[in-house]
């Protein structure tokens, strides 16, 4: 019965909310912070799911900028988790196919964030430069998500370089975003879900690695992702 509910009050929250986002973006479109805002709106509905989130930021993030987050994908939760800790100033990077979902497509796109064509080689590479443009000419940061999929509780799968080379040709260093594990635990029928850490890392300085050093870059990333979600989780556990 909880569960029914819940989804009940979720299909109300998302129509309503996306409906008057939608009208603010419209009112300003592909503002600045229309992203940011539309997220956290999502972002407080972890609390209809019975999630309690925890989110770390280090003061050396705060008032500064710009520059490409990553963070891990685990599942269509996210939105309601990872999206609270939208930076301002930030924009995401989603599949063009998104701009055709009823109410939420128009508002993500809207939003300003990018959409790409992932089918088509060249203009997901087109993508790194429209990306790298707008996080130099705009001052916008970027969130991607580095996997390039849900890992559904594979862990942290591999990471693609595009990501990283946006970082490099636009200059900025990369901020990972780590996200304790999320693969089961959230149950509809369950009143109390527990709590989600969201954890941003100090800035990883590219000038650290050189300009030609994109996959060495990657796998410090990774590894420091993977080090730290290790450590939330054993802290998830402890608490318990």
């Amino acid at each position: 019965m909880l569960a029914v509910v819940r989804i009940l009050l979720l299909g109300v929250f998302i129509i309503v909310g996306s409906t008057l986002l939608l009208l603010i973006c419209i009112v300003r479109p592909f503002h600045r912070n229309n992203t940011a805002l539309a997220a956290h709106w999502y972002g407080r509905m972890h609390r209809l799911f019975g999630v309690k989130l925890d989110i770390r930021i280090p003061e050396s993030l705060r008032n500064s900028g710009p520059y490409v987050y990553i963070a891990n994908h685990q599942n269509s939760y996210d939105i309601f988790t990872l999206a609270r800790a939208m930076p301002l100033g930030s924009v995401s990077i989603g599949k063009k196919s998104l701009k055709w979902i009823p109410f939420f497509g128009q508002l993500y796109w809207l939003a300003g964030n990018i959409l790409i064509d992932r089918k088509n080689k060249g203009r997901a590479h087109g993508t790194i430069e429209q990306a790298a443009t707008a996080i130099r000419k705009r001052k916008l940061s970027i969130l991607l998500f580095p996997e390039g999929t849900r890992s559904y509780g594979r862990g942290l799968l591999p990471f693609k370089t595009g990501a990283f080379r946006t970082a490099v040709q636009a200059g900025v260093d990369i901020v990972p975003i780590c996200v304790s594990n999320l693969h089961g635990r959230i149950k509809l029928n369950r009143w109390n879900n527990g709590t989600v850490i969201i954890e941003m890392l100090n800035p990883v300085k590219i000038s650290d690695f050189g300009e030609n050093a994109v996959r060495a870059l990657s796998a410090h990333c990774h590894q420091l992702m993977q080090l730290k979600i290790s450590e939330l989780d054993h802290e998830l556990a402890q608490g318990q």
